[in-house]
């Protein structure tokens, strides 16, 4: 069994890293505070001119503590979002946060890195998966290849997408549903609601991917 993650460096690190720019981004917003409150074109004046009226030493002592508090919640919703792999000889299997995807080898005909994203090919063409993850795409194919499956350089489907739009001819209703949907999340930014929007648009045997914020489809063979 090889398994995948990000790099020591990283894992460990944005403990360190998000709370210290966090720190710093409140520190320097108190430090421009008594400057920016003088400025009335400036938005957000309120805020800064909150922080003037800050009794001391607290807005010294309390800019920093809020701010790597801050960050020290961007390092823990960093850290649901990473990608683990785990490629075994007779399994492969993908874990985010709390939740795992698992495919028997027999399911899974071969892999390939695309931008930023690992997928998973099906015996029958399917995407089996699609998740994103900033592993390296060399040590992804070091790991299948490793135990033995077979590594794509490319997506040999890439020619059959489309670009998606509202109620497309030929795609079942429920699908049509979950991709205007999934449109509606890719546009606040909800990119864990888009995750599982296409992760149910795959169960129903159609393929997504998206190109600047466009949805790109095709049907499995």
């Amino acid at each position: 069994m090889t398994t995948v993650q990000e790099t020591a460096a990283v894992r460990y690190g944005m403990w360190v890293l998000c709370p210290a720019i966090g720190a710093a981004a409140v520190w320097g917003l108190k430090l421009a505070a008594n400057w920016v409150a003088d400025l009335s074109w400036f938005p957000f004046q309120g805020v800064f001119r909150l922080v003037t009226e800050l009794p001391e030493p607290w807005v010294t002592i309390g800019a920093p503590v809020v701010g790597a508090g801050l960050g020290f919640v961007f390092a823990l919703i960093w850290a649901a979002d990473m990608l683990s792999v785990d490629v075994g000889h007779d399994r492969v299997a993908l874990h985010r946060d709390d939740r795992s995807f698992e495919f028997t080898r027999a399911e899974v005909e071969s892999a390939f890195s695309e931008g930023r994203q690992l997928v998973l090919l099906g015996t029958n063409g399917a995407e089996l998966a699609r998740e994103s993850t900033d592993i390296s795409a060399s040590r992804l194919e070091q790991a299948f290849t490793g135990q033995g499956y077979r590594w794509r350089d490319a997506d040999p489907f890439a020619d059959d997408f489309r670009l998606w739009v509202e109620d497309t001819p030929g795609l079942p209703p429920d699908v049509n549903a979950l991709l205007a949907a999934r449109k509606k999340a890719i546009t606040r930014y909800e990119h864990g609601e888009a995750a599982e929007l296409a992760r149910e648009v795959r169960k129903r045997g159609v393929c997504v991917k998206d190109k600047k914020k466009r949805q790109y489809y095709r049907c499995a063979p």
